[in-house]
């Protein structure tokens, strides 16, 4: 049979394949091999086929169109002889040509947010996406561990040995409260390093923080609870999740000794989020006196939701145990290990009352079905093996040399600024003098127009409080650092009046 029977017969199955959506149904009779090459030559030129992207098997691509594999290998030859690809051998027939037209990007020097319109005093909820997305020499903003240190040969020889005793069953979809062996282990954490007592099945494994107040504000919305207090200055991003799901998030002040419950008395709101081992931002501790004060609140029928977000991390100062040790039934807890390994992996915890957890289940179920598998048992490794703890061990010492060094730096370019919360955390707070006509966005503003990112306190405060920046010291060189500091220095002294 010579060629052109046989490309008539092959496309009379009228075969296709899913690359490029290739259908032979589309060629003109006797034109298979011109039809193959146009399609080729189309899809280089405008993108779909990228510089270095790899053509299919000629035999893979003849089976998958029904075609005679000299199709596809004239089609491919045509196209080399064009400049449009290479044969490689064993690395395959390579696009080698560039689109001719590739997409615009935008230009490199134009930032994606402008900063005056990124530093609102009343900033949407994307701004935190719109603040990562805004590059920046220097980043200086908060909650971001160090991530060069992030522990790559334990979390590989961790994820070997997971996919070593996998079974195929383990593959299917889990249980939608987190695997059993990453909740087990998420427990022993938790006794070992916050004194909480809690049993595995009441663990439920969830995408970070952010999904466990998301699924809170869910079950509390069905609970009949609109509203939860906040503490003020407190997280602005978390605040902004609550809201989305509640009516309501009234500010409660702080002040040295961490929430004033006779506030959130008056409040009248029936739960509350704190952040009471390392308050957010002002990174004091929930003291003795009202500690016992808010437990008691809290035992007359009030919800704390505690947000213990990096207790882990402290230098200076004894542990702080969590809240829910002592009163697990008026306690919501989450954790995660965002500020431990990376925010990337998006994965945390989320410890309820027994009323609560049958509505907060429904919401993770119409969620997501739960957590991906394999990170939850390579985390589980990690946690029972100890690696865990010896990468944070390893973090303190990275951290404190960090905070030091901005310290230090605080002390030479703004002598004038406040330091509060050095002794735990990944970041400070700073305030600083008021100076009339000058705001903290405005600042903000000002250092990321001179490649100096960072986070105005006056994002996480509603009520009255003093100008101030907020710092994160964790991802960034003592270098860094410390030509940060000098950039804000040199921004504040030319604010300030003669």
């Amino acid at each position: 049979m010579n060629r052109s029977k046989a490309e008539a017969s092959d496309r009379s199955k009228e075969a296709g394949a899913d690359f490029l959506q290739l259908d032979t149904a589309d060629a003109p009779p006797g034109g298979l091999t011109d039809w193959l090459t146009r399609r080729l030559r189309e899809a280089v030129a405008d993108g779909r086929l990228p510089v270095g992207s790899r053509l299919p098997a000629g035999r893979v691509l003849a089976a998958e169109l029904g075609v005679s594999r000299g199709v596809v290998t004239d089609a491919y030859q045509r196209l080399a002889e064009e400049g449009q690809v290479v044969g490689r051998g064993r690395g395959g027939t390579v696009v080698v040509a560039a689109p001719a037209a590739p997409h615009r990007a935008p230009p490199a020097a134009e930032p994606p947010c402008p900063a005056p319109a990124l530093f609102r005093a009343d900033p949407d909820p994307e701004v935190f996406d719109l603040l990562r997305g805004t590059p920046a020499r220097i980043d200086l903003t908060p909650g971001v561990p160090d991530l060069a240190a992030f522990p790559r040969a334990a979390w590989l020889r961790a994820e070997r040995a997971v996919l070593d005793d996998l079974a195929a069953a383990d593959l299917g979809y889990g249980d939608l409260r987190g695997t059993p062996a990453l909740r087990r282990a998420v427990a022993h954490w938790l006794a070992r390093n916050r004194g909480i007592r809690a049993d595995p099945d009441e663990v439920l494994i969830v995408a970070g923080t952010a999904q466990a107040l998301a699924l809170l504000g869910r079950a509390l919305g069905r609970a009949g609870i609109g509203e939860v207090a906040v503490e003020d200055p407190g997280s602005l991003g978390a605040r902004q999740h609550l809201a989305h799901w509640l009516a309501a998030t009234p500010p409660v002040p702080v002040d040295a000794e961490g929430i004033r419950v006779d506030a959130l008395r008056a409040t009248g709101a029936p739960a509350v989020l704190l952040t009471p081992a390392h308050q957010y931002p002002t990174g004091v501790v929930l003291g003795g006196d009202r500690r016992r004060e808010l437990l008691r609140w809290a035992g007359e029928g009030g919800l704390v939701i505690e947000d213990d977000y990096d207790a882990e991390h402290r230098y200076d100062r004894p542990p702080v145990p969590a809240l829910r040790a002592a009163l697990p039934d008026r306690v919501c807890y989450a954790g995660s290990i965002s500020k431990l390994l990376a925010p990337a992996l998006r994965t945390g915890w989320l410890l309820v009352p027994a009323r609560l957890r049958d509505a907060v289940l429904d919401a993770k179920r119409f969620a997501d079905l739960g957590n991906p598998v394999l990170p939850q048992l390579v985390l589980a490794r990690l946690m029972e093996s100890g690696d865990l703890d010896r990468h944070l061990r390893l973090l303190r010492r990275r951290h404190r040399r960090r905070r030091d060094a901005m310290i230090a730096a605080i002390r030479t370019h703004l002598p004038g600024a406040t330091v509060h919360g050095a002794a735990a955390g990944l970041h400070l707070m700073l305030t600083l003098p008021e100076v009339p006509g000058r705001t903290d966005t405005e600042l903000a503003a000002a250092a990321l127009a001179e490649g100096v990112k960072v986070q105005p306190l006056s994002w996480h405060a509603r009520l009255p409080y003093p100008p101030g920046l907020v710092l994160g010291y964790a991802a960034g060189s003592t270098a860094e650092i410390a030509e940060g500091l000098a950039v804000l220095g040199r921004l504040v002294r030319r604010s300030s009046p003669v």
